[in-house]
């Protein structure tokens, strides 16, 4: 027996209890399956404790989306120590897994110390978890510097999720997740190989329209032995883009022609819910609240929002378009003016050294046309252009605003500017973009190509099409933001090196005149 295992065991209530009652110890029954195939994740820190999940799942991939469990409550237990063997037990209790929510936990522990790793994990039918590991924030005001990690769109179809493995190794104290976490939809056989990257694997079944559809499709990505290495080796604070619900939705409005988009918005976002690592607070009522503020003691505020629920509909028809006045309505909202108002409120109250933004789409005016004429793509901040001089009035007013976005599949870092047509208008902050996981494949290396993007674009002082991840260092004196890539998702295993790294210091609100390998 593993020492972990036996310690586990040893320290639980019901390690003294028989297994059967001495009547029937005869009786020769088959060992349960293992439930814990889905791994362990923790999120959401707060100085005194985070939240501990799992999930019981025998079998995954169940057609009606339950995992192989039977419809009844299951007591799981969990445990969190102080050093790796769990020799030093500092909580422990038990939750109840119920079959309406697909047999997952939320604990949300307390009573620990600020600024401190702990271990955790699970036991069930006999079973026990694998750990994970947490960290608590620090105590307000401390200057602990903060390391995290940066990922988005993890296409299972397109590529291996090695990316998330090497995220592991770096060991960070925080993983920021910016969406598309998952994809509701699944390969045409009749697109491969026309404008579409090759299929690596499949994701099984098709697109995803209801609850047991979408609880198979968490539980597809989660067999990942990549993506549950890197949810053991940190907490994650997460926000969503739209492929966990549909690919473009904006707010009540389905990005499909497909009907019944409400009750498919429901059935996704309880799903999203089930399998995160989130408070039982932020779902309420069939929604999920993603818009809150982590404060990593004096040094960092992460503020993580929710451009998705509470968008108007994407001007002109989506896509990237020339000519589009629609996108400078003043009405259009990305983040609503609820959302936008407590943005604000957080950015002037904020103590933090570093304002840290976890949002999806491109912030940065991008235009797409190489040479005269302007195109911009309308399902980013180019299509809502008044709300985004808006947010850079806040951003002025708030220190090192930093600014983290996924969705657009290549790595950027771009200046933000109070006004993108004017060279001249003063820099509210930096931008830093984070490539995919896997989605679009293995990526390129186009340095021509690049240096004509940013020709076009003088505000964007970095482009890579590879896949990877971003990792950032903040302290009170600086922030270092590393982008990492991988050469290739199409097969296991691959290497990842740092492409280019930037060092910001407190106050500059720009990028340096020249990136570092």
């Amino acid at each position: 027996m593993d020492p972990t295992r036996r310690t586990f065991l040893a320290a639980t209530p019901l390690a003294a209890a028989p297994l059967l009652s001495p009547a029937r110890r005869h009786v020769h029954r088959a060992a349960p399956a293992d439930p814990f195939t889905l791994g362990v994740a923790s999120g959401d820190p707060a100085p005194d404790g985070a939240v501990l999940w799992t999930r019981l799942a025998p079998r995954p991939l169940a057609e009606d989306g339950l995992g192989g469990m039977p419809h009844r409550d299951v007591t799981v237990e969990w445990q969190v120590a102080e050093d790796p063997r769990f020799a030093r037990v500092v909580r422990r209790g038990r939750a109840t897994a119920r079959p309406g929510s697909a047999h997952t936990v939320h604990v949300e522990v307390t009573g620990l110390r600020p600024d401190a790793d702990y271990h955790y994990r699970f036991r069930a039918d006999g079973h026990v978890s694998p750990a994970g590991r947490t960290r608590t924030l620090p105590a307000p005001g401390s200057p602990t510097p903060l390391t995290f990690a940066a990922a988005s769109c993890a296409n299972y179809e397109h590529g291996y999720f090695t990316a998330y493995r090497r995220l592991a190794e770096q060991g960070p104290d925080l993983v920021v997740h910016l969406g598309d976490y998952l994809y509701e939809d699944a390969s045409e056989p009749s697109r491969e190989g026309r404008d579409a990257p090759p299929i690596v694997r499949r994701h099984g079944g098709g697109r995803c329209l209801t609850l047991a559809d979408y609880r198979r499709r968490h539980a597809r990505y989660r067999t990942d032995p990549d993506l549950r290495a890197a949810h053991a080796a940190a907490p994650w604070a997460v926000t969503w883009d739209d492929h966990e619900i549909e690919n473009n939705w904006a707010g009540d409005l389905p990005g499909t022609a497909l009907p019944g988009f409400p009750a498919r918005r429901r059935a996704a976002a309880r799903a999203y819910y089930e399998h995160m690592p989130l408070r039982p607070s932020a779902f309420r009522r069939g929604r999920v609240d993603l818009t809150r503020r982590l404060d990593w003691g004096g040094v960092a505020a992460v503020h993580l929002l929710d451009t998705r629920r509470f968008r108007s509909d994407q001007p002109c028809d989506d896509g990237v378009r020339a000519g589009c006045d629609d996108r400078l309505d003043e009405r259009r909202a990305l983040l609503g003016p609820g959302q936008l108002r407590r943005l604000e409120a957080g950015l002037r109250g904020s103590p933090a050294r570093w304002n840290v933004l976890a949002q999806q789409v491109f912030l940065a005016q991008r235009d797409h046309r190489l040479g005269p004429g302007t195109e911009l793509a309308m399902d980013g901040w180019d299509g809502y252009a008044a709300e985004r001089s808006r947010l850079m009035g806040a951003l002025t007013g708030a220190r090192n605003p930093v600014v983290l976005t996924g969705d657009v599949h290549v790595a950027h870092a771009c200046d933000l500017r109070a006004d993108f047509d004017d060279p001249a208008s003063p820099r509210t902050g930096v931008e830093l973009v984070a490539t995919s996981i896997a989605s679009d494949g293995d990526g390129y290396h186009d340095p021509a190509g690049n240096a004509a993007i940013r020709a076009e674009n003088p505000h964007i002082a970095f482009v890579d099409q590879r896949r990877g991840f971003l990792l950032c260092r903040a302290g009170s004196g600086e922030l270092r933001a590393e982008f990492h890539t991988v050469p290739y998702v199409s097969r296991r295993g691959a290497p990842s090196s740092v492409a280019a790294s930037f060092t910001i210091p407190d106050g500059a609100r720009a990028l340096p005149a020249q990136a570092t390998a």
